[in-house]
């Protein structure tokens, strides 16, 4: 489970990930520009992640391509547009 900055705008903005959501938003950062696909990154809720990340605030671009192989069809290719960095647990005891 992970707290992150969100930069929004001109401020930064502290959000919590956890579970898929989580393994999805560092899926993003890692892979950069050249995004996420569920054929590359496999995972079974790839749109429902997005989802709740956006509900985050998080900035995620979707671009719909075509792929062919055994079962043709179109899939989503998903990059990351925010800046997000993990922030450091802070202990206020």
């Amino acid at each position: 489970m992970g707290n992150y900055r969100i930069r929004i705008g001109e401020e930064w903005q502290s959000i919590f990930v956890k579970g898929r959501d989580e393994w999805a938003l560092l899926e993003l950062m890692g892979m950069g520009e050249i995004g996420c696909t569920p054929i590359h990154n496999p995972a079974p809720r790839w749109s429902g992640y997005v989802y709740n990340l956006r509900r985050l605030g998080v900035n995620i671009e979707t671009i719909h391509e075509s792929h062919r192989g055994s079962f043709p069809g179109h899939h989503a290719r998903y990059i990351l547009r925010s800046w997000i960095q993990p922030e450091e647990f802070r202990d206020v005891a």
